[in-house]
């Protein structure tokens, strides 16, 4: 055997070993993007989940915040009340065969999370409503924080005691996002008196407030 053909032979021998190495260097590779990719998620799930706790947080204090005199609480709270009995009602007339299994509204959240036709339904109402799930977040902490102590005043007592709730709103609530929700909250309602018939809107509230603590 010449040099040449021995050189031939190491020479392959030398590209199958550094083949070899380099299989084991992308499978490694591979190996670490797999685990980076894990860990970005990870990290997006902890920083999404750290953000929403904040948002809670925040919520919560601004909500306990508020400065409202007992009269214009109520009014408030009254609001915020009837917007969650029409959600809840709204999803039982959409889900009839669903009626005994979702009893209140925190039944429906609950519910949801892992019931697609429920969380389809949910949706499609809050659409029908202008509202999103930031809102009902804070409609909730709303009557969590406050619920125990207000009472529901009718449509009529409402405009009786305030004119513009809204311009009340604006001007005592200073965190923009339960501002807003609770802007909404007021269309919400407004909207729905102007379809209802003269003697639905002289009715009293007849539907049992929501256990949305549970």
């Amino acid at each position: 055997m010449n040099n040449e053909t021995t050189t031939l032979i190491s020479l392959k021998e030398a590209m199958k070993r550094v083949d070899h190495k380099l299989q084991v260097l992308e499978a490694q590779f591979r190996e670490l993007d797999f685990t980076k990719d894990n860990l970005m998620q990870k990290f997006e799930h902890h920083s999404k989940t750290l953000a929403n706790q904040a948002a809670q947080d925040e919520m919560w204090t601004a909500v306990r915040a508020l400065e409202f005199t007992s009269m214009e609480l109520n009014i408030l709270y009254s609001y915020v009340i009837e917007v969650l009995i029409c959600l809840h009602t709204r999803v039982l007339e959409k889900l009839p065969d669903l009626v005994r299994g979702l009893p209140t509204l925190a039944s429906v959240l609950r519910r949801k999370v892992k019931n697609e036709r429920i969380r389809v339904v949910w949706d499609s109402i809050l659409e029908e409503c202008g509202l999103q799930e930031g809102d009902i977040t804070a409609l909730c902490t709303f009557f969590i924080a406050h619920g125990n102590k207000a009472e529901h005043y009718t449509d009529k007592a409402r405009q009786t005691y305030i004119r513009d709730i809204t311009f009340l709103i604006t001007n005592m609530v200073k965190n923009q996002a339960l501002q807003d929700s609770l802007l909404r909250a007021v269309q919400v309602i407004e909207k729905g008196k102007a379809v209802r018939t003269p003697e639905e809107q002289k009715s009293p509230l007849k539907e049992s407030i929501p256990s949305v603590k549970n």
